[in-house]
């Protein structure tokens, strides 16, 4: 049963740090580059990462469950169950903090579009905020990856 347990936190890693690759680096980017609606662009990818965050959620909700069954108390000293936590949080302030104040920048625009509108300064640095959020927890996402395999030994 432990190797089941292993494979499957393997597979849900893969699943939750590859859909942040993919859709943040490849999906987003040719949306953005290929549909003349920018608005539409923009609809699509948010809702990709609005996929993104809830995977992100559940797996690393049951990373840290894993880890503290697999480890008990020592989990709290492992430098993998930190980092878990750590993308926990910046996914759950990305979704549940930054994008709905996205969401209220671009509904105040209305009928225009957000970036041709009085909220576009606001909206430019709350997307570069959660750009750089993103990219950080890329990274880590990979240092996760590249980590969690220490633990399954």
């Amino acid at each position: 049963m432990s190797r089941l347990a292993d494979h499957l936190t393997l597979l849900l890693l893969t699943l939750w740090v590859g859909a942040m690759w993919a859709v943040g680096y490849l999906v987003a980017p040719t949306l953005f580059s290929m549909l003349a609606d920018r608005t539409l662009a923009g609809a699509v990818a948010g809702r990709l990462f609005t996929f993104v965050a809830w995977i992100g959620l559940g797996v690393s909700a049951y990373l840290l469950l894993f880890l503290s069954v697999r480890m008990g108390w020592q989990a709290f000293r492992s430098g993998v169950f930190w980092l878990v936590l750590v993308l926990l949080v910046c996914t759950a302030v990305g979704h549940f903090g930054i994008q709905p104040l996205m969401a209220e920048l671009k509904a105040l625009a209305w009928p225009r579009e957000v970036m041709d509108s009085v909220t576009r300064d606001r909206f430019a640095t709350w997307h570069g905020v959660s750009s750089v959020l993103y990219l950080i927890q890329s990274m880590l996402g990979v240092l996760l990856v590249l980590s969690v395999r220490r633990v399954l030994r």
